[in-house]
Order: C-alpha cells, then sequence, then structure tokens
C-alpha cells in the first residue's frame, strides 16, 4: 500500500501512545511533495475513541475476567475516573460477544443433548429491581427461557427472551436447540407436557428436591446455583433495566461458556480472537 513513500513518523499523543501515522514525500509523480496522514486506530475497535491504548488494554483484561466484573473495582483501580466511560467500552466489547455468538448460530453449532448430555430447562422472570425501595420501579420485566446442557463440569447455557411462557413459545426453541432424542429435565410447567411426543426423554423434577443424573452428574442444586450466579451477575451490572439490554448480558453470559472458557489461553485469549475477527484491520 506505501511502496511510493519515504519518511514514515509517529505522532505521539502525551508522549506515550501513538495516535497517527504521518507520511511524508510520495514519489509517485502526480502526488509528488504531499503528506497524508492516518490515525493508527483506523478500522480498528479503538477508532473514534478518546480513551488511551493502555486503559484499552487494562479494561480488556478485565472484561475477560468474566462474570465478577464491577465498576466499582475498576474505578478504584484507577482504569478510568469516568463510570460512563466503563460503561461504554463495556457496551463495545459485549457487541464484539453478541457478533461471535451470531457466528455460532449462523454455523447452527449452538445445539445441546445427546451424547451423554443432559438439558435442564425452565423459565424465570428477570425484571430490575428497586435498591431500598428506591427509584422508579420497572412495569415490565421479562421472561427468560433457559436452557442448560450438562456433561460432567461443562456447562452450556442457551438463554432466550420471549414474551410468554407458553408451549406456543417454548416448544419451537426447543426443537430449535435441543436435539431430538435428547434426555430434558424439567419441572411440572404444562407447556412441557408433550415433550415426550416430540421424541424427548422427559424426566419431572420437584425443584425443592434433590436429583442427580446417575450418567452425567447433573445436580439440580447446582443447576440452581448457576443460574442463581448468572441471574445475580445481570441485577449487579443492571443489565434488566432494559430488554435490549438484557438481551446483550445474556450473550456475553453465552459466549463465556460457549467460547470464552474453550480457548487454550482462557476467555481473554479468545476475546482478543474475536475482536480481531469483527474488526479486521
Amino acid at each position: 500500500m506505501y511502496q511510493h513513500l519515504t519518511n514514515l513518523d509517529l505522532i505521539y499523543q502525551n508522549s506515550i501512545q501513538p495516535i497517527c501515522l504521518i507520511i511524508r514525500m510520495c514519489r509517485d509523480s502526480c502526488h509528488k511533495g504531499k503528506t497524508y496522514s492516518r490515525s493508527i486506530r483506523s478500522g480498528s475497535m479503538f477508532e473514534n475513541s478518546h480513551v488511551r491504548l493502555q486503559t484499552w488494554m487494562h479494561f480488556i483484561y478485565r472484561f475477560a475476567q468474566g462474570l465478577r466484573l464491577q465498576q466499582v473495582d475498576m474505578l478504584q483501580e484507577g482504569i478510568t475516573r469516568s463510570s460512563a466511560t466503563l460503561t461504554k467500552l463495556a457496551d463495545k466489547l459485549r457487541r464484539v460477544c453478541k457478533s461471535a455468538m451470531r457466528r455460532v448460530r449462523r454455523r447452527g453449532q449452538q445445539t445441546i443433548g445427546r451424547r451423554s448430555e443432559v438439558v435442564m430447562i425452565d423459565e424465570s422472570k428477570c425484571g430490575h429491581k428497586r435498591k431500598y425501595n428506591r427509584g422508579r420501579a420497572s412495569n415490565r420485566s421479562s421472561w427468560v427461557f433457559r436452557m442448560l446442557g450438562i456433561r460432567n463440569d461443562r456447562r452450556r447455557p442457551i438463554l432466550k427472551i420471549v414474551r410468554r411462557r407458553s408451549a406456543r413459545h417454548l416448544m419451537p426453541l426447543i426443537k430449535k436447540h435441543i436435539k431430538t432424542g435428547s434426555s430434558v429435565i424439567s419441572d411440572g410447567w404444562r407447556s412441557y407436557s408433550r415433550l415426550q411426543d416430540e421424541g424427548y426423554n422427559h424426566l419431572t423434577v420437584n425443584h425443592q428436591e434433590s436429583f442427580v443424573d446417575p450418567v452425567t452428574g447433573a445436580h439440580t442444586q447446582n443447576v440452581e446455583r448457576f443460574w442463581g450466579i448468572c441471574k445475580t451477575t445481570i441485577w449487579r451490572l443492571r443489565g434488566n433495566r432494559t430488554q435490549s439490554s438484557l438481551k446483550d448480558h445474556l450473550d456475553v453470559i453465552e459466549w463465556t461458556y460457549w467460547r470464552g472458557k474453550h480457548h487454550r489461553y482462557g476467555p481473554l485469549g479468545m476475546l482478543l480472537h474475536d475482536i480481531r475477527k469483527k474488526y479486521k484491520v
């Protein structure tokens, strides 16, 4: 691209990070003597961002640490002084995770069940809670349909926002994401009454009682603990204020268990991989 150019200079901001590439003395006859400049951030995730690159790197590392991410911790660490800035950085990284999960779904790879993997399903209402009964109460809560594939220590969640808990809304999702013939464990909700007729090995349990699958080791108490961690995290990060925000946070949870935990360098390695996939400079 720059074979006809000479004298490349980097212009630095605060003598630390380069903000622009200056190209001088174009040898092409039609552009002789002209000077060109281009930001080193052009086309990357950092384009149009005024945040220092060191801050970005620190935040990416913290974001990759997973569901324990809290703004107050990063403010205390001095990553940035503004919670609004942290929100913008997190939104951009969440879009990276959403894009990665979109690729997984397009390839038809987000299915669970069969091969000694039991599936547990249920629904949960997710709405914004007022702290100390203060603030505006949310008039709308969203139902989240939760499907969890379990095999030994592996967890693969599929989380979908649904308008209603009826069989009309839940059965298409079950058929799409759970392989026929799989063992599916649920409570006695009437929307699941047709599962056996649809080709699934349907087991009904009472969530108040303990159940352990003899093949996979799936335990109802462990599953409830897993869902509790996810729900508490969404509430703590205020991811349930709007349905759009809730969907973004559900995508990040899916990304963590479908991709983040399966890279040889862990979630950080996968996050950097997916950033490179989304922003091809």
